[in-house]
């Protein structure tokens, strides 16, 4: 099972979330922590990973050889590409 690390950002823009859009966000990564290639896309051209929960997209890192995944940014999906 692989451990979750925030960045300030990102645990920044998940306290300001409503307790609904925070819950469905956690749910999807706990879910992510058993087999974490089942449930992202990766990025094209970026070594990171996009991970889907409702409006919001979670970019992370996932590193095998440590068994970590490195949330990097939580946003809307309108803005986090940009």
């Amino acid at each position: 099972m692989f451990d979750l690390f925030f960045t300030g950002e990102a645990k920044k823009f998940l306290k300001r979330l409503n307790k609904e859009d925070k819950t469905r966000i956690i749910s999807s990564l706990e879910r992510c922590r058993i087999r974490p290639y089942a449930h992202v896309k990766k990025l094209v051209s970026s070594p990171y990973f996009r991970l889907r929960a409702g409006d919001y997209r979670v970019i992370m890192d996932i590193q095998s050889g440590r068994l970590l995944i490195i949330v990097v940014e939580i946003s809307h999906r309108k803005n986090i590409y940009k």
